[in-house]
């Protein structure tokens, strides 16, 4: 009889330490899934009504996804949220730079005004600073970098193409500094492809762009 009790209480304690860890999988996931929710309702919100929120804005992003990265430690399998919050991360970003570059006033000079449009508004100055870029955000900053240059190599001087240069090796300079503060493997390896994918653009970009004002010159 005495064993029957024993075995009885310790199949109540599983079954309660079942339920427990269920119950807080299930606050993890809805934690991640409110995350994704929330960038994508402030994406649909107009910039004019954003832009006198804008700093409560950022400050509820920052809440809710520190708390969406730290709830992925109680998802068993948390490869699809990690994806989700990965997502919704640069998607965030991109939005952000977006809106901070419509909200600023405009830039003094083309070299600021190729600064905020590689990078967002006032993110980057004269001291070429990168101090702002982290372990979480340095993929999307490449990410941002490399594809408003692949969408704008047409339009840029030889001028341009060394500035751009400039900006390239001290954004190159910072990540190896955030490699040592907790860059993931995964997120190495997206910025190598973006790596890849610059090299051979600026190359060719910047010849074609010497070209083109050789010949002018000559005219």
């Amino acid at each position: 009889m005495k064993n029957i009790k024993i075995v009885a209480g310790i199949t109540l304690l599983v079954l309660g330490l079942t339920s427990c860890k269920d119950e807080k999988q299930e606050k993890a996931q809805k934690t991640v899934e409110n995350y994704v929710i929330y960038v994508d309702s402030v994406k649909n919100v107009a910039a004019a009504d954003l832009k006198d929120n804008w700093k409560n804005v950022e400050a509820e992003y920052d809440r809710r996804s520190e708390e969406a990265q730290a709830a992925l430690a109680d998802v068993k399998d948390n490869t699809a949220a990690t994806e989700k919050i990965n997502a919704s991360k640069i998607k965030y970003e991109e939005f952000k730079n977006e809106m901070e570059a419509q909200f600023a006033p405009p830039a003094s000079n083309p070299k600021q005004q190729l600064r905020d449009a590689l990078f967002g508004a006032g993110k980057l100055g004269d001291d070429m600073s990168f101090s702002w870029v982290n372990a979480q955000n340095i993929h999307s900053v490449y990410q941002q970098f490399v594809h408003t240059v692949e969408n704008n190599k047409d339009r840029y001087s030889r001028e341009d193409w060394d500035e751009i240069k400039l900006m390239y090796e001290a954004l190159d300079s910072r990540k190896n500094t955030v490699e040592k503060e907790g860059l993931t493997a995964e997120d190495n390896r997206k910025i190598a492809g973006l790596k890849i994918k610059f090299a051979p653009m600026y190359k060719i970009n910047r010849m074609g762009a010497k070209s083109e004002e050789n010949k002018e010159a000559k005219k």
